[in-house]
C-alpha cells in the first residue's frame, strides 16, 4: 500500500485517496462475489446429488447473499434476479424428477 506522504505540491493527494478507497471496495466486492460463487457451487453439488431437502434449506441463504450483493451494488439487481431464478429452476427440476 502507498502511504499518504505529503507531496511537495499536494496535487495528487486526492487521487491517492481515491485509489486507496477503490482498492478497499474492490477487495470487499471480491469477497462477496467469492461467497456467492462458492454458495452456487455447493448448491449445484446438492442438486447433482438430488439432495432435495438440503437444497431447499440452502435456497434462502443463497437468495440472501444475492439480495445483499444487489442492494449494495456489488452485482446488478437484474443479475441477482436471474441467478435466483436459475437456482429456483434447478430445485424445481429435481422436484419433478426425483429418481
Amino acid at each position: 500500500m502507498f502511504t499518504m506522504a505529503k507531496l511537495k505540491t499536494g496535487r495528487h493527494t486526492s487521487a491517492i485517496k481515491a485509489w486507496r478507497k477503490s482498492e478497499k471496495l474492490a477487495s470487499k466486492n471480491r469477497g462477496i462475489k467469492t461467497r456467492i460463487h462458492d454458495s452456487s457451487k455447493e448448491f449445484g453439488a446438492l442438486v447433482a446429488k438430488k439432495d432435495m431437502e438440503n437444497a431447499q434449506k440452502m435456497l434462502p441463504k443463497s437468495y440472501s447473499l444475492l439480495d445483499k450483493a444487489a442492494k449494495t451494488g456489488t452485482i446488478h439487481w437484474k443479475a441477482a434476479a436471474r441467478k435466483k431464478s436459475r437456482l429456483a429452476a434447478r430445485v424445481k427440476s429435481i422436484a419433478q424428477n426425483p429418481s
